[in-house]
């Protein structure tokens, strides 16, 4: 069905563009939490990216979830009822974490606790959304009487799920640490550069080891995935590729000066390492959504309710998107910003 398959694109490509601005968003939280009375500008930068993002965040994760409920409401029935207990968590330390961004700034007897909290929460909601994939692949759902249920007992003891956990954790670090450094250097600030730079060099390797490692990992009944894995070879090298070449370029050194790295080159080719090793990923795992009880076509809506929403979010991303430029030039490029702090 060509609607159902445009369907799963839009709402891949959305947990795809949520998950590297997330990883970006949490992993700023906890770096905020680390350089809070640092000699440096380093957490006053984190703090200034952190602001008025987080809420940006939030709204991309809005549509996927609407977007999830919407073009496949089987499948989210599916996740609302075997996965109530992770989903519930996610939900409360989101809550929890904007809710403290909020009053961060409204209550500065309590900002050092408010900005512990809102940093381990960041750590805490990726590590708990990344492990919806190793449940999708098989081995964690089983249906009795038409009743899915989640196994949370082989959920806390798979080797599988803290694997992606730990993969989790070291790409929202790594993602937030090499933006850092790039947001720094857009701000004039080339000691906070050099720490951030520092951060990335380090947890780039670790990132990427820790993908082998959840991949070798897998759990048995994930070997279908496996299979399909292996003939996306081609796209995962050229993924590999692009690392390479994003984190080489933060040891170039510009032309005439002793800055070293060109973070702004590396920030786009590790996005697009990340983009293809998603997209390597998402097509892998067709047909299925959950396996082995829930398909693409299983779980689309009517194409006549996916025509009239698609309308919806076409005129959504046209009204979004501009306003997320000028969002990025007044906020984000504004050097006077971080100076009156």
């Amino acid at each position: 069905m060509y609607e159902a398959d445009l369907a799963i694109i839009i709402l891949w490509t959305l947990l795809s563009v949520y998950s590297i601005l997330g990883a970006i968003d949490f992993g700023t939280g906890f770096w905020s939490m680390v350089y809070a009375n640092h000699e440096t500008l380093a957490g006053k930068i984190a703090n200034r990216f952190l602001s008025p993002t987080w809420e940006v965040t939030n709204t991309f994760l809005v549509f996927l979830v609407v977007a999830v409920m919407v073009f496949f409401p089987k499948a989210a029935f599916s996740f609302a009822t075997a996965m109530f207990v992770p989903v519930t968590l996610i939900l409360v330390l989101i809550v929890l974490r904007s809710s403290l961004m909020v009053f961060s700034h409204s209550f500065e007897k309590y900002s050092k606790l408010l900005r512990i909290v809102s940093g381990i929460t960041g750590l805490l909601v990726p590590m708990l959304l990344i492990i919806v994939l190793p449940i999708t692949e098989g081995g964690f759902i089983s249906v009795v009487d038409g009743v899915e249920t989640l196994d949370l007992g082989k959920v806390f003891s798979s080797p599988t799920i803290y694997a992606y956990m730990l993969f989790g954790l070291a790409s929202e670090l790594f993602l937030s640490a090499l933006f850092l450094a790039d947001f720094s250097r857009e701000l004039g600030s080339e000691d906070t550069y050099i720490i951030y730079r520092r951060n990335a060099l380090f947890l780039g390797p670790v990132a990427l080891l820790m993908a082998i490692v959840a991949l070798g990992v897998m759990d048995p009944a994930a070997s279908w995935l496996m299979a399909n894995l292996q003939d996306k070879l081609l796209l995962f090298m050229i993924s590999l590729f692009c690392f390479i070449l994003g984190y080489s370029a933060l040891w170039w050194s510009l032309r005439n000066e002793k800055n070293v790295g060109w973070p702004r080159f590396a920030m786009i080719a590790i996005v697009l390492q990340y983009g293809i090793a998603s997209f390597a990923y998402g097509s892998a795992h067709l047909p299925y959504i959950v396996y082995p009880i829930m398909t693409v076509t299983d779980g689309f809506t009517t194409v006549e309710t996916f025509r009239t929403l698609l309308i919806v979010y076409a005129a959504g991303v046209a009204v979004l998107l501009p306003g997320f430029l000028i969002f990025w030039n007044v906020f984000l490029k504004n050097r006077s910003l971080i100076r009156e702090e």
